[in-house]
């Protein structure tokens, strides 16, 4: 084999120096985007991922980095990564309503109004009752994603075998607890380690009891939890906790990890959002998962339900805010939520997708919302974050301690005071 000359040696390396400036030249010319994410669990961390890699596509002149935290890790983190303009992401993933007016109200959040596209508005993508969670003081600071509902999820093969029926008022609930119960079951599973899970319970007893309009007023701070009503929640309650319908050691538990005890067939029933689905590795159980309305203890009283609404803000502080309000229009597109949403079995926040797109169980979680009366959030969704914070830990505490509900009302009413007045 001859030689090559050093001409031509000289000349390779030229040419692949050339090549090489001109490929960094084309990454440096990129639209950067930085998100971070709480979508730790696998399904949805892959299907963000997936989302980012279809706009990639479809846009070769950007590049989007996802940085994914646990859930509960992220929630802390954010308080930090806001304030700062060297830490701060270009976009965040964060829940609607109160949690996202909290940063609003500091100044940590970018106005999205420009960003839906000439002679269009919030409107033309979204249903107008979601501007109540996501505009604040007449401009838009939260795009929606999805959202999901709550019930109880249960495995039908279980209720088969028990010749069980879904129950639909307090009573038929209650036998059905003991039913499960008595062959072997844990009737309720929960998984309490992070306090969320419990006050799940708290909602909708009170929703149940008192009704959406006093729930507000309470989220609010505008009712005493000394209030009587507010008792009678704890008292409702306390009833299937003097029962051992719960798991026990529950808040040694992660909710995921709660989860395993239904998945398992070794409790019967467990108060989650549609997520649940999320945490499913074997399809056989999936296909086995069901679920129904949280049972009417009052039928005079109007019926609400938990509908949390997941989305994205742009900070104050985001080192390429032009670069993320393009990518969060597509976020806003039919085709972006609609992949978002059907990979995941969500209810996608946009307008225009209609609702026989959706598989039957999904469709079943839309039937019941669209036969209720109101909705709410979720409790850490809905009151000020200092007032959730104290508030949790009385829940949790009242399930570990069910006879102390007047030492967990006052401690309550001492942080409602606090925050509110």
């Amino acid at each position: 084999m001859k030689k090559l000359s050093s001409s031509l040696i000289v000349s390779v390396l030229v040419i692949s120096f050339v090549i090489g400036i001109s490929l960094a030249g084309l990454a440096a010319d990129k639209k950067k985007v930085v998100i971070n994410s709480y979508m730790a669990d696998p399904a949805p961390k892959e299907t963000l991922k997936q989302l980012v890699n279809r706009f990639e596509e479809e846009h070769p002149d950007f590049d989007v980095t996802i940085n994914t935290y646990p859930h509960e890790d992220y929630k802390t983190l954010i308080r930090t990564w806001l304030p700062s303009k060297k830490a701060s992401p270009d976009i965040v993933t964060w829940f609607a309503g109160e949690r996202a007016n909290t940063f609003v109200d500091k100044g940590l959040m970018m106005p999205l109004d420009d960003i839906w596209g000439e002679g269009k508005s919030f409107e033309d993508y979204f249903p107008k009752a979601f501007k109540s969670i996501s505009q604040f003081e007449g401009e838009t600071y939260f795009l929606p994603q999805s959202w999901y509902w709550y019930g109880f999820w249960y495995r039908e093969s279980v209720f088969d075998k028990l010749n069980l029926e879904e129950p639909v008022t307090w009573k038929q609930f209650l036998d059905v607890c003991e039913k499960l119960k008595e062959n072997g079951y844990t009737p309720i599973s929960i998984g309490s380690k992070f306090r969320w899970t419990a006050a799940a319970w708290f909602d909708y007893f009170d929703l149940r009891l008192n009704g959406a309009d006093f729930h507000m007023k309470l989220m609010k701070g505008e009712v005493k939890y000394t209030n009587p009503k507010v008792k009678d929640v704890f008292e409702k309650w306390k009833v299937l906790l003097d029962r051992g319908y719960f798991l026990d050691d529950h808040t040694s538990y992660s909710w995921q990890e709660g989860a395993k005890f239904l998945f398992n067939k070794e409790a019967g029933m467990y108060l989650m959002g549609q997520f649940i689905q999320d945490v499913v590795s074997d399809e056989k159980v999936k296909k086995d998962l069901n679920f129904f309305r949280f049972p009417i203890i009052d039928a005079s009283v109007p019926i609400a339900e938990e509908t949390p609404t997941d989305g994205y803000m742009i900070p104050k502080n985001a080192p390429h805010p032009e670069a993320a309000k393009e990518f969060m229009h597509y976020l806003a597109t039919q085709q972006s939520q609609w992949f978002f949403a059907d990979n995941l079995n969500r209810i996608a926040a946009n307008r225009n997708i209609e609702e026989t797109n959706y598989g039957p169980l999904v469709q079943k979680g839309l039937r019941m919302i669209n036969r209720s009366d109101k909705v709410t959030q979720f409790y850490d969704r809905d009151t000020k974050p200092a007032m959730a914070d104290k508030a949790m830990d009385q829940i949790v505490k009242f399930m570990v301690n069910p006879g102390q509900i007047d030492q967990i009302l006052q401690a309550m009413e001492a942080q409602r005071k606090k925050v509110f007045e």
